[in-house]
């Protein structure tokens, strides 16, 4: 499967955003899929994932990012609420085989990775 993220823009602080993820050659049925996010001079954290699970989201994120996935699980999405300038960076989707990882939240366990999304959250 590959992934292509779609959706970042500048936004100002207070303001919402939907991210697309698409998935080509294969849709998500047999993989996790997450969300993660890269600030400048930062590491890449985890915001949200979907697996046999369901949803996880770590706790900085919950309440303001809500993730979800079309019918066909070809498409995962993630809405971004009340953004703050904290929330700029390069965002990213990631999958991984269901079963390959122990933690779809880290960055380490997934396997494969769109080219990512810009988010400004700017005045």
């Amino acid at each position: 499967v590959q992934l292509e993220e779609s959706g970042g823009k500048l936004v100002q602080p207070g303001g919402s955003l939907r991210l697309s993820c698409a998935a080509s050659g294969d849709n998500f049925d047999d993989y996790a899929v997450g969300w993660f996010r890269q600030a400048p001079g930062k590491g890449r954290e985890g915001l949200s994932c979907l697996s046999t699970s369901g949803y996880e989201y770590s706790d900085f994120v919950k309440g303001r990012f809500t993730m979800s996935i079309d019918d066909d699980r070809e498409t995962v999405f993630l809405q971004l609420s009340r953004l703050t300038p904290e929330d700029t960076a390069v965002y990213y989707c990631a999958a991984v085989v269901e079963g390959d990882y122990n933690d779809c939240l880290q960055s380490y366990d997934m396997e494969i990775w769109g080219k990512g999304t810009l988010v400004t959250v700017s005045s």
